[in-house]
């Protein structure tokens, strides 16, 4: 079966320089209904890959693949065409930059829509509530602008917005950072579901390795623009095999100091 994502050998440089690469020979997949992790620490590349995928980053080496076709390879009315189809969603870090402060809450979550040009704005309006519901929001707050609701509640917005469009491939950049302990669950108990029910493929970028731990099917590590180590969720948390993935997973803090992961998990 061909993976919903795949990204093979991605190289990204700074400048003109194979010096200065960001990203090294970089490769993730992605099937639908998984949930792969990307961990890293900052400076990583990991954003820098989510950006490549979705086409916000130029490639120098490598390709990106949605459903088969080499999206990476994609220009001008092709590329727009593409992007139109709303199959590649990109929920940023920082979501007060990524809303439009003019809009308010329902308009940015149709805005893909109308783009699109689906439906009648009636329409619209009525899967925007639907979205929004659908990341624990009460509907009410449709008609607030983004600068009227708080941090967290501006990050279920932009997930809103992406779920709006039916996409095929979700990525996520810290999507649960700005979230106390009960909506970060909610959410992930959304994406969880979400994955199942409409076989969508995530990428699931956090440095909450506790989160992957209870909804990562896969996970992959970056460090220094190279995946030094990928496997089954379970098996990179509990018995990771690289330094580098050992000392991130130690490095886990707790009420008693750094500890290792599975060892919160097991209590």
């Amino acid at each position: 079966m061909t993976a919903a994502l795949e990204a093979d050998g991605v190289e990204v440089w700074l400048g003109r320089r194979a010096t200065s690469r960001i990203l090294d020979g970089v490769g993730l997949t992605a099937p639908a209904g998984q949930i792969v992790g990307l961990i890293g620490e900052t400076g990583s590349g990991k954003t820098t890959l989510a950006r490549a995928i979705a086409g916000l980053a130029p490639l120098h080496a490598g390709a990106v693949r949605v459903d088969g076709v080499p999206v990476s390879g994609l220009r001008g009315a092709e590329l727009r065409r593409f992007r139109r189809t709303g199959r590649v969603q990109y929920v940023f870090q920082d979501p007060l930059r990524s809303l439009d402060p003019d809009l308010t809450v329902a308009e940015s979550v149709a805005e893909g829509l109308a783009v699109r040009g689906d439906g009648r704005a009636a329409d619209r309006r009525t899967a925007a509530v639907a979205a929004l519901r659908l990341v624990g929001l009460d509907p009410a707050l449709g008609d607030r602008l983004p600068g009227q609701i708080s941090g967290g509640q501006r990050q279920r917005v932009t997930l809103a917005r992406a779920l709006a469009v039916g996409p095929r491939v979700l990525l996520l950049d810290e999507p649960v950072s700005a979230l106390d302990a009960a909506n970060r669950n909610h959410v992930l108990r959304v994406l969880d579901r979400l994955r199942r029910e409409r076989e969508l493929a995530i990428v699931l970028i956090t440095h909450d390795l506790g989160s992957l731990a209870g909804v990562a099917d896969r996970i992959v590590v970056l460090h220094h623009g190279r995946v030094v180590e990928e496997g089954p969720a379970t098996q990179v948390l509990l018995a990771p095999e690289h330094p580098y993935t050992q000392r991130l997973i130690a490095s886990v803090p707790s009420i008693d100091g750094p500890r290792p992961i599975y060892a919160r998990s097991t209590t």
